[in-house]
């Protein structure tokens, strides 16, 4: 008998939704295919640029729980609209800027509108599905981002090339259009909720007490961290330490792309029934890529085949990353999706901060590799930290007793 997840049918809507993630997720991945000639027509370094993405990340980490508490009680279709529109909004406003500081705050706001967009977004994805299919859910929007690196990101790599870096945001804010006439046309509507259904920021805030949702967010964010640390600065590591021309970069990044739509596809169909098992494989597996990659990173092929392999270990764990905050935080959607995308956004920010700072220091671009190692050994620590506490905390897992209705499991474990 197939698994109640395996059964439930995908709504259009969260493809949709999906959809709309390739074009934030390519906007946020792609400079690490332009970040080359974008550095040399602004006459900036490549750690300042690379700062272009904490710039983007560390709007994620703000504009999430900030702008799902300010639409707590919104329509959620009417926000996503709204938040679209900035969005691509944000993506002319880059095309367009005349100097570093400018497309520097354009990237904030976009990212703002990114996070927003992520936080209700997921809350709506998991409100259309039953408890049993989030991961799978999660997993769908999660792809959009795996499409993103496979075909967004090396096609702003190849724009960025022949036709110029601000090409690339022209071709994204593009992109955001069709997302905004989906989500207009095929996100359902929904009312505001009202009487002991109506959303209370207060309520919803009670999570931040539970020290679960703490080790989740720190093992989502150091898995983040651990990813970007490199993923940042791959371009130069892969012409400047690898030997690689630089036109090998956008098929380095498809690659990359490839290993994370695989990753997806693997977590999202197998989080939902091993969470913490697709947890450690996943992120035991991304500190021992990254660390090989830093012993063999003069090696070509070793840092394509790596390079791929991160991609795979990296996104496997983003399905049941998702699906573990959702379960702990159950509570509060709205703030359990914007508390993951300030999460994984807050790794965003300091990985490639702290890349930054090793190159900056002389250690070369393969010390990027093992900063990412070794914030990945911290999530894998975390995340044993928290099954220990969950399995020791038999009470708090039993969200059903057995005066369930009938065909209600007696004791369903969401955490």
């Amino acid at each position: 008998m197939p698994a109640p997840s395996e059964r439930t049918r995908m709504p259009v809507a969260v493809y949709v939704l999906g959809l709309s993630v390739f074009a934030l997720g390519t906007s946020e991945f792609m400079l690490s295919g332009i970040l080359q000639p974008l550095a040399r027509d602004l006459g900036v370094s490549i750690p300042q640029a690379g700062l272009l993405v904490s710039a983007f990340a560390i709007g994620m980490v703000v504009g999430a729980p900030v702008l799902a508490a300010a639409t707590l009680r919104l329509p959620r279709r009417t926000t996503l609209i709204a938040l679209l529109a900035v969005f691509g909004l944000g993506q002319v406003a880059g095309a367009l800027a005349p100097s570093y500081g400018v497309l520097f705050a354009s990237r904030v706001i976009s990212a703002l509108a990114c996070a927003g967009f992520w936080a209700v977004g997921a809350a709506v994805a998991v409100s259309l599905v039953p408890v049993t299919a989030r991961a799978r859910a999660m997993a769908v929007m999660v792809g959009g981002l795996s499409i993103a690196n496979i075909a967004g990101v090396p096609a702003g790599a190849l724009l960025g090339q022949h036709a110029g870096w601000r090409s690339a945001f022209w071709a994204v804010a593009g992109m955001a259009v069709v997302g905004l006439v989906g989500v207009i046309a095929l996100v359902p509507r929904t009312a505001v909720p009202t009487g002991d259904d109506r959303p209370q920021l207060r309520r919803e805030l009670r999570i931040y007490r539970d020290k679960q949702v703490w080790l989740a967010l720190t093992a989502t964010a150091m898995n983040g961290a651990a990813v970007f640390a490199l993923f940042s600065y791959l371009s130069p590591l892969l012409t400047e330490t690898a030997g690689l021309a630089e036109s090998w970069v956008p098929t380095v990044l498809a690659l990359f792309g490839v290993g994370a739509l695989i990753g997806t596809f693997v977590g999202g169909r197998i989080a939902d029934a091993h969470l913490f098992g697709t947890l450690f494989a996943g992120i035991a597996s991304s500190t021992v890529v990254l660390a090989v990659l830093a012993l063999t990173a003069q090696s070509p092929v070793a840092a394509i085949a790596l390079s791929l392999m991160l991609g795979v270990t990296a996104f496997t764990t983003a399905p049941a990353l998702n699906a573990r905050m959702f379960n702990v935080a159950n509570a509060a959607p709205t703030l359990a999706g914007a508390t993951t995308t300030a999460a994984f956004n807050i790794g965003n920010t300091l990985g490639p901060w702290l890349g930054g700072l090793t190159i900056s220091a002389g250690w070369g671009y393969k010390s990027v590799a093992w900063t990412g190692a070794a914030l990945a050994a911290v999530a894998v620590l975390t995340t044993f930290i928290a099954f220990r506490l969950h399995r020791s905390d038999r009470t708090s897992r039993i969200v059903a007793s057995s005066t369930a209705p009938a065909g209600v499991p007696e004791c369903v474990d969401v955490r």
